[in-house]
C-alpha cells in the first residue's frame, strides 16, 4: 500500500536510521504438524501405560522392556508436547513477532496456524487500518491569531519490526506525532489569506494543507513503520476570544466585495444606457445633463433601498 509523497519543499525531520526492519519468519503450515504431534503423544502415552502394566505383573523377564518402553513414552510425550507449544494462531489483519533468546527472527503474517520454533517468543501486531483523532488544539497561526484545529489521520502498521522495536509504543507514538505536525501545519500557514493570492491559507486551501500535513504525519511515523494512508482536517476555527471581532472583519470583506460588484455593474449600465440613447438619437445632452444623468443613475442602481422616483412636470430642463 502506497504512502502520501512529502513535497520537494517538505522539511522531512531528522530521525535515526531505523536498526530492524521486517523479513519473514521461518514457519510452517501448523495443522498437520499438530496432527502429528497429537499421534505421537497418545502413542507416547500408550506406551507409558504399558509400561507401568508390565511392572505391576512383576515378571522379571519383561523389567527391562517395561522400563524402556515407560522412558520411551513419556520421551514421546514431552516431544510432543514441545511441539505443540510451537503452535500459534495467527488472525486476518494480525501478524506476530517473532523472538529466540531476545534475537528478532521474523514476522509470520499468514493466517490460520502455523507452526515457529517453539522456544520462540510470539507477540502480535495489529495491522488493520486504524484512524487518530487529535483532540481540538488551541494554536497561534503564521499571524499570531488563536485559532482551534483538529485533524483525523488514517493509518496502518507496514513494518513490525520497526514498530515494535524502534519505539517503546507505536500506538502513542502515532497519536503523539500528529499532534505535533499538526501544530506545526497550523503555525506554518495563516487562517485566511485576506484576499491574498499568493499566500497560502488554512481555510482557503484545505486541499494543499491537507497534503502537506499527511506528508508531514508520514514521514514523522515512518521511523515507527507505520504508513498514512489519509489525513483531514477535521476542525478550524478561530479561538472564542476573537470569533466575534474576526467574523466582523469577514462580514466586512463580504460587503466590500458585494459593494465592488455592485458598482462595477452599475458603471456598465450606465455605459450601456448613454451609448443607446446616443445611437437612437432620442435625446441630445450636453456634458452637465450627462453628468446629471450618470449621477442619478448610479444612486438608483447602486442604492441598498429602492428609488423613490420624481415626475418632471415641466420642460426638459426645468
Amino acid at each position: 500500500m502506497s504512502t502520501t509523497a512529502a513535497p520537494e519543499d517538505f522539511d522531512r525531520p531528522l530521525l535515526p536510521t531505523p536498526h530492524t526492519r521486517e523479513k519473514p519468519a521461518f514457519g510452517a503450515a501448523g495443522l498437520p504438524i499438530a496432527t502429528g504431534a497429537l499421534v505421537i503423544g497418545l502413542g507416547g502415552l500408550a506406551l507409558v501405560g504399558y509400561g507401568f502394566a508390565a511392572l505391576a505383573e512383576e515378571v522379571a523377564s519383561s523389567h527391562t522392556t517395561a522400563v524402556v518402553a515407560v522412558v520411551a513414552g513419556a520421551l514421546l510425550f514431552v516431544g510432543a508436547a514441545i511441539t505443540l507449544r510451537g503452535l500459534t494462531m495467527v488472525s486476518p489483519g494480525q501478524a506476530r513477532v517473532i523472538q529466540f533468546l531476545g534475537k528478532y527472527v521474523g514476522t509470520v503474517r499468514l493466517d490460520g496456524l502455523r507452526w515457529v520454533n517453539p522456544f520462540t517468543t510470539r507477540n502480535p501486531v495489529s495491522t488493520r487500518i486504524r484512524n487518530h483523532e487529535t483532540a481540538v488544539m488551541k494554536v497561534n497561526d503564521a499571524d499570531g491569531n488563536p485559532i482551534e484545529i483538529a485533524a483525523v489521520v488514517v493509518w496502518q502498521v507496514q513494518d513490525t519490526a520497526r514498530a515494535v522495536f524502534e519505539v517503546d509504543n507505536f500506538t502513542a507514538f502515532v497519536g503523539i506525532q500528529t499532534e505535533t505536525a499538526v501544530r506545526h501545519i497550523a503555525t506554518t500557514y495563516p487562517y485566511d489569506a485576506h484576499g491574498s493570492d499568493a499566500e497560502f491559507s488554512l481555510r482557503d486551501n484545505a486541499e494543499e494543507i491537507t497534503q502537506r500535513l499527511s506528508a508531514e504525519i508520514a514521514a514523522r511515523v515512518e521511523a515507527a513503520g507505520v504508513g498514512v494512508i489519509e489525513s483531514r482536517i477535521t476542525h478550524l476555527a478561530y479561538a472564542p476570544e476573537i470569533a466575534g471581532a474576526m467574523l466582523r472583519r469577514q462580514q466586512a470583506g463580504a460587503v466590500v466585495a458585494a459593494r465592488q460588484r455592485i458598482v462595477e455593474g452599475a458603471v456598465g449600465m450606465v455605459e450601456l444606457a448613454l451609448e443607446r440613447l446616443a445611437a437612437r438619437e432620442v435625446v441630445e445632452l450636453d456634458e452637465e445633463r450627462k453628468a446629471a444623468m450618470v449621477s442619478n443613475l448610479l444612486v438608483v442602481l447602486c442604492s441598498d433601498r429602492e428609488a423613490q422616483p420624481v415626475v418632471n412636470a415641466g420642460s426638459l430642463y426645468h
